[in-house]
């Protein structure tokens, strides 16, 4: 007597071996059913297999560090005129005036990419480096600038750029988040920048905070075959609902939390076990032996993640020191600066020796620059600048010590080759392998994407 089909894997393999159906339905029934992070392939062969997004939340000031302005330099204490959306109204904001940067800037590496003397470790990575100089973006605002950053909605909450690749991509480790955030704190936007909005909740990212235990109760507290059984008991039972419930995103989402959590009690203490690393690794990233916070420790953690299959690794800069929106005081971004710039070259040089930045990309950006003017010469700080700022890529499909644009002789506004976050976002799709026009999701009537309705390929940095 022939056995009945025992699940639903077996149907679609005895359909298939039957001719009912083609092999492309087959591959997505069966990616149905390894869940919806199951490995898919891109639109196309990808440059980059992860991603690892460095955020330095507050705005990082572009004249005073990889934006070098002699003219401002020659100008400071000139006044000008400037229609500004931080000084319209704003009571002694009547007069600016221009405002020098308070680092030197030198040619680095062999290709010769100035960068100021606020960086020196990752200025010594310029030829890996593709540096964009020609940044802006759509709002003043910390808030809506860092939801635009990661989400490409300056307004309303949007699924994030890393949700945005697992969907696309699914997961290489079934075991770990296809997505993770490591961030002392919360930024602005708070978690909608790594939220998954309408795309499937498995796509949402993963917070690790970092410390002595980095993911909360993921340790198991009893044995693992008797934690199985527990679990197969409660999926059927859980099945059997979600039968009754037309088949119900969120709760279907919900099922898939329990087999990944078990998955990941395994697998997460081992990936931020930082006691396999040697004390010469752990020295690179400015760390001591037992250290559990830092940046230095999330970027090692990244290495540590991206190695073991993570699709979208994002680091955010919210430590102790504050952040770095400078209006008081510009020295702010010395301390700010020492704490991620070591770790940010071991990262690159790191992923480098082993092999992973042909096919790893890294981001380093910031949600906008800031202003080369101020109401008064000598004021200390800086203000908000939606006009212009730095970000730069290294890695998987990057042309290495190039830059692209520029922005005028003040640093006022991109003027040469401008690249907006949207393009930003439509150039890191394009090196994982996607037509950003393409990757879409229908939701409340009508496709959504990452960029909207905009977005081009910087392709003046691609390999």
């Amino acid at each position: 007597m022939k056995r009945p089909f025992q699940n639903r894997r077996q149907f679609v393999q005895s359909a298939v071996s039957g001719s009912i159906l083609f092999p492309g339905i087959m591959q997505q029934l069966m990616a149905e059913e390894a869940g919806p992070l199951a490995p898919r392939e891109p639109h196309f062969p990808a440059k980059a297999k992860r991603v690892i997004f460095l955020f330095m939340t507050g705005g990082v000031s572009h004249v005073d560090s990889f934006d070098p302005k002699p003219e401002l330099v020659r100008s400071h204490g000139k006044e000008i005129k400037a229609d500004h959306p931080e000084i319209k109204g704003r009571a002694g904001y009547e007069r600016i005036y221009l405002k020098r940067p308070q680092w030197e800037f030198s040619p680095r590496g062999e290709c010769g990419t100035e960068v100021s003397d606020l960086f020196p470790h990752i200025a010594s990575c310029v030829d890996d480096i593709a540096l964009i100089r020609s940044m802006h973006t759509s709002h003043s605002n910390h808030y809506n600038a860092t939801l635009g950053m990661h989400t490409g909605s300056f307004t309303q909450s949007r699924p994030s750029l890393g949700s945005w690749t697992t969907y696309g991509l699914g997961s290489l480790n079934q075991n770990l988040p296809g997505f993770v955030v490591i961030a002392p704190k919360q930024t602005y936007a708070g978690t909608q920048v790594y939220a998954s909005d309408f795309l499937p909740g498995a796509h949402q990212g993963t917070l690790v905070v970092p410390g002595a235990d980095p993911v909360a109760n993921v340790a198991p507290r009893i044995p693992a075959d008797r934690q199985q059984l527990e679990l197969a008991a409660l999926r059927e039972a859980n099945e059997a609902h979600l039968a009754t419930r037309d088949a119900d995103p969120l709760l279907a989402a919900r099922l898939r939390t329990f087999e990944t959590a078990f998955g990941m009690q395994m697998a997460v203490p081992d990936a931020f076990d930082l006691k396999q690393e040697s004390d010469e690794t752990l020295a690179t990233y400015g760390l001591q032996r037992g250290q559990t916070s830092g940046f230095g420790w999330q970027c090692l953690a990244a290495r540590r993640l991206v190695e073991r299959g993570v699709r979208f690794v994002e680091l955010i800069d919210t430590g102790s020191s504050g952040n770095w929106d400078a209006h008081g005081d510009m020295m702010t971004h010395v301390p700010l600066a020492q704490n991620v710039d070591q770790p940010i070259a071991a990262l690159l040089k790191d992923l480098k020796r082993r092999g992973l930045l042909d096919d790893t990309l890294v981001v380093w950006t910031t949600e906008f620059g800031r202003t080369p003017f101020n109401n008064t010469a000598e004021a200390k700080g800086r203000e908000h600048h939606p006009w212009a700022f730095s970000s730069w890529l290294a890695g998987a499909g990057v042309k290495s010590g190039v830059v692209h644009g520029a922005t005028d002789d003040i640093g006022l506004r991109a003027v040469d080759k401008p690249v907006h976050v949207h393009d930003l976002h439509a150039t890191i799709l394009h090196l994982m392998g996607f037509d950003h026009e393409k990757l879409t999701y229908r939701h409340a009537g009508r496709d959504y994407r990452l960029t909207d309705v905009e977005g081009k390929i910087v392709k003046d940095i691609l390999a």
